[in-house]
Parts: C-alpha cells; sequence; structure tokens
C-alpha cells in the first residue's frame, strides 16, 4: 500500500495522465503556482483589510535620548504635553470652584492584588495616588485632601484633611510594604468622608473620588441611605473603576452629581488610568441654584441666622 501522504497514482495510467494529476500539487507541497486557488493569487493578500494588532503603534520607536544619554527630558515633555492637553480640553466659559475640600479612598481589598495592571492594580494606585496629590495641589493651591483606604470591610483612615502634600505622600509611601486583603466597604469609607467633610466651609466644594478596583461592596447597612445624606451634604462623587461598571457606583455618581453620568468611568490600561485620575485636578463645575439638592426650610425663623439654619441642619439629618 502506497503511503497516504503522497500522491496515489494508478497503475494503467499514461505519464501524460500523470503528469497532470501531479500538477495541482500534494498536501505537503501545497498548490501549484499559477493555479486558480488563493495560494496563487498574489492580489488577494492587499486588498483584505488590515487587522488592529499589524498597526501597532511602539512608543519606544519614538523616544529620542539626550545629551545625558538618558530619556528624562522625553518624559517629561511627554507628561507636559499631557497635562496641556488636559487643560484646554474644556474651552467653555464655566465658573468653577477655587476652594476645594477633596476625600480621596483607595480600594486596598483583595481585588487590588490582579497584575492586569503593571506592575500590580495595588502599587499601580499608590504611584497614582501620589502623583495626584501632587498635581491636585499644584492645580488647587488652598485646597485640603484627605485619603481613606478600605479593606477588611472597614475604611482607614490613612491621612486626616490638610493642605499638606508632603505628609499625605509619605503616608502612601508606608503602604506599599503591605499587602492588599479583605473586602471592601463603600458605605463604611462613605461615612467616613463624609463625617471629615460636614464641618467644611460652605463656599468650598466637597468631592470624594473612588479608586474601586472590586467588583462588590461589603456594607453594614443600606448604602442607599449614605446616597442620600451625601446629597444633602452636597458632596459630590467620581470614582475610577479598574475591573468593571458596577451599578451601585454609576448610581452613586449620578445622584451626587445631579444627573450627570459622567464622573464614574473605568480604566482600560495603565495610561487611561492615570488621565482619567489626573483629570480630577481640574476643579468642578460650579453648581447653579436650580441644581442645588436642598432648599432652606421655611420653619418660621429668620434665615439670616446661620447658626439657626445649621442647627435645624443638624437635628434634621441625624
Amino acid at each position: 500500500m502506497s503511503d497516504s501522504d503522497g500522491e496515489y497514482v494508478a497503475d494503467d495510467l499514461s505519464d501524460d495522465e500523470v503528469q497532470v494529476s501531479t500538477s495541482h500539487g500534494t498536501r505537503s507541497s501545497g498548490p501549484a503556482a499559477g493555479s486558480g486557488t488563493r495560494g496563487g493569487d498574489t492580489n488577494a493578500g492587499t486588498s483584505r483589510k488590515r487587522a488592529a494588532w499589524e498597526d501597532i503603534q511602539r512608543s519606544w520607536d519614538t523616544v529620542v535620548e539626550g545629551a545625558d544619554g538618558s530619556i528624562n527630558s522625553t518624559v517629561e515633555g511627554l507628561r507636559e504635553a499631557s497635562k496641556r492637553k488636559r487643560l484646554l480640553r474644556d474651552t467653555t466659559p464655566l465658573q468653577r470652584g477655587i476652594i476645594r475640600h477633596l476625600i480621596l479612598i483607595l480600594d486596598l481589598s483583595f481585588a487590588m492584588v490582579e497584575k492586569d495592571l503593571r506592575p500590580s492594580r495595588y502599587l499601580l494606585t499608590l504611584r497614582y495616588a501620589s502623583e495626584f496629590v501632587t498635581e491636585y495641589f499644584e492645580q488647587n493651591p488652598i485646597s485640603q485632601i484627605g485619603v481613606i483606604g478600605m479593606r477588611d470591610g472597614l475604611a482607614i483612615r490613612i491621612s486626616d484633611m490638610s493642605g499638606n502634600p508632603t505628609e499625605h505622600i509619605e503616608r502612601l509611601k508606608a503602604f506599599r510594604e503591605q499587602q492588599p486583603q479583605g473586602n471592601p466597604s463603600l458605605q463604611n469609607a462613605l461615612e467616613m468622608s463624609r463625617a471629615a467633610l460636614y464641618h467644611a466651609p460652605s463656599h468650598g466644594t466637597r468631592e470624594i473620588l473612588i479608586i474601586y478596583g472590586a467588583l462588590l461592596s461589603s456594607d453594614p447597612g443600606d448604602i442607599h441611605d449614605t446616597i442620600t445624606a451625601l446629597i444633602a451634604d452636597r458632596i459630590r462623587v467620581s470614582i475610577v473603576g479598574l475591573a468593571a461598571q458596577v451599578a451601585i457606583c454609576a448610581e452613586l455618581c449620578s445622584r451626587t452629581n445631579a444627573g450627570d453620568d459622567g464622573n464614574y468611568h473605568v480604566a482600560l490600561n495603565e495610561q487611561h488610568f492615570r488621565e482619567l485620575v489626573m483629570a480630577i485636578t481640574t476643579p468642578p463645575v460650579t453648581r447653579t441654584k436650580k441644581q442645588l439638592p436642598i432648599q432652606p426650610p421655611n420653619d418660621g425663623f429668620p434665615l439670616s441666622n446661620p447658626r439657626r439654619w445649621q442647627n435645624h441642619e443638624f437635628l434634621r439629618l441625624s
């Protein structure tokens, strides 16, 4: 019996018939050149649509070394270009807040161990958080910030509300030696942030930025009650997700921002993650009276006395 990989030739075929049968090629040698198949068509490869991976742009091909042989100048140039792009993105004349009070909430749970963002979600978040603090005070020099973490179902205070960026960065560096663990708790972190922002003056903004990597939240109570309290305290919440969209996060951002859905984003890669975080350094738009969530009640006492209104608000919210 002949080999199955070769061309079968009958014994009673003539030489001309053998040449015709072998002109189509075998399985090992492929189709013959000039035949009407796809392999012989030289224009078939040029007319097809190129895949996305074939046109990939390699950033290291455009890096130019400096006179000292380093690429620090190129990296700084790229950062300055991204900063200018961020500042020139919105040219619409709007009234923005000057004095800001912001709480940065970091997810320190088990979900931050994932390495889909290099070197890991945890280390990259701490790095971008430090850069965010520096950029935040450059854009908002008379503002304040505080940092809170979420792990083991609890909210931990990393740094208190202050206007000293060095203190926040040093506290964040201390967490690089620790490991993320446990479940996050959005409600506990929001309640701690609400307590820290409660005494912020009314002439400044009250904001919360959450970097969230998990798809769950271990809450002790009803988080919708916390959202209602945030609306009453006029606290805006922005979230940068690292995994996928979560329904409660979308509702939290929408309700605390007067129905605006543009404060909840999910990072696609490391560069996109940094852009989303740095975009929060721009002061938010000042709300009009129509967009304010609550109005002072008319209980028969003059509203010119701010102390009586503050006491009434405290009793009503508590």
